[in-house]
Parts: C-alpha cells; sequence; structure tokens
C-alpha cells in the first residue's frame, strides 16, 4: 500500500464541494434556526437546509453504488465529514444520520427487495426531505444488551404466523431522526430489535444476540397502524447539536409485513455494529472538524489580541504552546482517521483488525476533541468564556462526541478489549498485514 497523504483528484473535489456547501448552506442556516427557542423547533427550522442537501445529492451520496446509490469510500465521506464538523456540526449531524440509518441497507440491502425502502431517497421530488434513523439505543441503555444473562433490547418483535406480521412493541431514545419532521415518524427506521415469538426466555444453548433482529418501519406503515402505534413521549434538549432530534420514543403494536424484516433473528448485531464500525471512524472525522474550528479561533484571537500587553498573544510561549499542542493532536486524530477508513475498505488484515482501527479513530479522536477545545479555552482565557465567542459552543458539540455513537466507555473500548482477547489477535495486521508464524 503507498504511503501517500495527498487527495486524489476525487478527494480533492469532495473536499471543496463540501467547504463550499458548509459555508453557503450550512453556516447560514444558524440565523434561521437560533430564532427559536426549543430544541424541537430547532431541528424542524433546519428542514429547508436539509431539501437543499438532499437536492445536491448529499443523501444519495451515502447510499452504496449497488442499491444505487452514489456514495465513494470511506475516506472521502470523513473528509465530507471533517469540512461540515469544522463550520456547522448540529445542522450537518441531521444530514449524516440519515446515512448512519441507511448503513443497515447498504450492509445487508438487497437491491431488488428493498428497492421500494430506498425509493425517497435515491428518487427525492423537489423540495423532499426524507429522513432515515438507525434506532437502536433504549431509555435504560443498551451497553450490556447481549451480555450472556442480561435482559437484552427490551423493545420486541414477534411474528404473526396468521398475518405474516411482525408486531414490534418497546422504548427508543437517541435515535437521531426517529420521529421525523412533524414527530409522527420518519420515513425509513431501522428498529433494532429482540425477537420474542417463541417466548421471552431464551432457549437452551442460546446467547442475547441469537435474538436479536433489525426490522423496516416506513412512514406508510406506522400510518397504516394508525394513531397510537408511534408517538414521541419526550423531546431530548441537548446542550450542543441545538437542532438535532433524538427523542424517547414509543412503539406500541406495530405491525409490518414479513417483508419488512431486513435482518432476521441472529443476523442483527453483526449488521448493526458494523454500521457503527463505519460510523466510528466518521466521528473520528467530526472530532478533527471541531478541533480545526477550535485551534482557528484561538490562533485568530492570539494574532488580534494583546491583553493589554506589549505583544500579541502569540508571541507569548504558553500561549503558543497550548495552540501547537491542538495543531499536531488535529494533524494526529486526521491521520488516524484517514487510515482508519482506507483500512475498514481496503485492509490490508483480517475485518476484525481493521475494525480495532475504527473503533480507535472514534475512541481517539473524541477524547482528544474535548481536550482541544479545553486548551483554546485555557489559551484564551476568560474571554473564551463569552457566548460572542464560539468556545462554549464548540465544547457543548465536543463533549458527545466521546459519549455518543457507542459510549467510548461503556461500549467502545470494550469491543476493543473483546478484540485483544482473541486468541487469533493480531496487533498490526490493519497495518503490515496478517502475522506469519
Amino acid at each position: 500500500m503507498p504511503i501517500d497523504f495527498a487527495l486524489s483528484p476525487s478527494e480533492e473535489a469532495t473536499r471543496t464541494a463540501a467547504a463550499t456547501f458548509a459555508r453557503t448552506v450550512l453556516l447560514p442556516s444558524r440565523a434561521t434556526y437560533l430564532r427559536e427557542s426549543s430544541h424541537p423547533a430547532r431541528f424542524q427550522a433546519t428542514r429547508p437546509t436539509y431539501a437543499i442537501a438532499t437536492a445536491a445529492g448529499l443523501i444519495k451520496g451515502q447510499i452504496a453504488p449497488r442499491l444505487g446509490g452514489a456514495a465513494s469510500s470511506l475516506t472521502e465521506a470523513a473528509i465530507m465529514v471533517e469540512e461540515c464538523y469544522a463550520v456547522e456540526p448540529s445542522a450537518a449531524l441531521t444530514i449524516f444520520a440519515t446515512g448512519l440509518g441507511l448503513t443497515p441497507l447498504n450492509i445487508a440491502g438487497d437491491p431488488a427487495r428493498h428497492a421500494e425502502f430506498l425509493a425517497p431517497f435515491l428518487n427525492p421530488k423537489e423540495g423532499d426531505a426524507p429522513l432515515a434513523s438507525l434506532v437502536f439505543s433504549e431509555p435504560g441503555g443498551v451497553a450490556n444488551a447481549l451480555e450472556k444473562g442480561g435482559a437484552g433490547f427490551r423493545t420486541t418483535a414477534r411474528y404473526e404466523k396468521e398475518s405474516d406480521e411482525w408486531i414490534v412493541n418497546g422504548d427508543k431514545m437517541w435515535a437521531c431522526n426517529v420521529a421525523g419532521w412533524d414527530f409522527k415518524g420518519c420515513d425509513l427506521a431501522c428498529v433494532v430489535c429482540r425477537d420474542v415469538t417463541d417466548g421471552e426466555e431464551l432457549r437452551e444453548g442460546e446467547t442475547p444476540s441469537d435474538r436479536v433482529m433489525v426490522i423496516l418501519v416506513t412512514r406508510a406503515d406506522l400510518e397504516r397502524n394508525g394513531e397510537g402505534a408511534f408517538a414521541v413521549v419526550r423531546h431530548v434538549s441537548m446542550p450542543g447539536h441545538t437542532t438535532v432530534s433524538g427523542p424517547h420514543v414509543r412503539y406500541t403494536n406495530v405491525r409490518v409485513p414479513a417483508k419488512n424484516v431486513l435482518c432476521p433473528p441472529g443476523q442483527g448485531a453483526q449488521v448493526v455494529y458494523g454500521a457503527f464500525d463505519a460510523s466510528a471512524v466518521l466521528v473520528g472525522a467530526m472530532s478533527v472538524g471541531v478541533m480545526r474550528a477550535a485551534f482557528d479561533a484561538a490562533l485568530a484571537f492570539g494574532k488580534r489580541d494583546d491583553r493589554g500587553g506589549a505583544v500579541p498573544l502569540l508571541e507569548r510561549q504558553s500561549f503558543a504552546d497550548l495552540l501547537i499542542g491542538i495543531k499536531m493532536a488535529t494533524e494526529a486524530c486526521r491521520a488516524l482517521t484517514w487510515k482508519a477508513a482506507y483500512a475498514l475498505e481496503r485492509g490490508p488484515g483480517a475485518y476484525e483488525a481493521r475494525r480495532e482501527l475504527a473503533l480507535a479513530a472514534k475512541v481517539y479522536c473524541s477524547d482528544a476533541a474535548v481536550k482541544a477545545v479545553m486548551d483554546a479555552m485555557s489559551a484564551v482565557g476568560i474571554t473564551s468564556y463569552d457566548l460572542d465567542q464560539p468556545f462554549s459552543e464548540l465544547l457543548n458539540t465536543a463533549t458527545v462526541l466521546p459519549i455518543f455513537d457507542g459510549g467510548n466507555v461503556g461500549i467502545r473500548r470494550r469491543h476493543m478489549q473483546e478484540l485483544m482477547l482473541s486468541p487469533t489477535y493480531d496487533a498490526w495486521a490493519a497495518t503490515y498485514g496478517p502475522t506469519t508464524s
């Protein structure tokens, strides 16, 4: 594999287009959504921005070509995410969350069987803003849902042979876009649930993962089920990403046809974690974007402000040292993110070795982003605490990165530990290829 960090013509075009979109579409949306005082209203205020993104092909660009989409490499996706997060993370996340919602189809979807589910995203009409969601987390948490002896996912699905339907019940939370623009359900939800057709208790020899499945629930399914089948229990207001919607929702006896099963029992967990492996790389890119924004803001401040002294702050070694640390960490995180993106798709090494790099990018870069923003604030001083400065918002954005998309402590580091405990663990296979004994 050549070691070359120069962007290809396609990657450079992606970077330029993403930077332009962030500057001309995402950034102006702030003025609109900041007029709203409530979190739900801010989310709804970004619909026109999302519709522009849809028309520009950003949604189709997150669907695999084999399914009719225009997705390129994961590296290009990481480049695009960084550019957007360096400018306007909140409005951007709704767009990328739809990509996560479609990823299980990218992994397990069939062009013939699932064309109808992808149609709103592949062929949107003018002004459309279709939302997808990976509906995974639950109010009580799911970090230990596959643990032997645990309760497993509390959202259940039961097959009814007479009607050839699955019946979904349960509460979900934190799933971006799940409620749709009007809070009556998104266009497509990949609902992760537990099969209880043969009863709640596991049969002898079964593990919790043997029951995990993914069911596609469309807006049309919810409407067909009628009033009360889907409800928003509570909108969640957050200190950062204040235009993103991930409410506590409830499915009550939602009936869907058997054709809506994307992953039958026993296959759901692998596909879902595969989706989160890809998103782990993109959280690395989000982190780089935030770090970049913090560095740029602190650098500009250090050049123009002297705090009443004889020279600009940047000439003070203590100030410069903090910025140097941020800059080096940003470059290191970008390199890790790009390597993880490249390796996850192309190798070398077996999938588990490549997956470890994706997990590392999520954990290392998200932790580094929080420190980078704090260091930038330390350098700027009390002025950074002024809401007219960008730093407090950057901090609110950064603090969620280690705890969402699979928390670093509860999920991501544990997955890395599990890889290391494997008897076949090959520590450097994703860099040098499989080790020969």
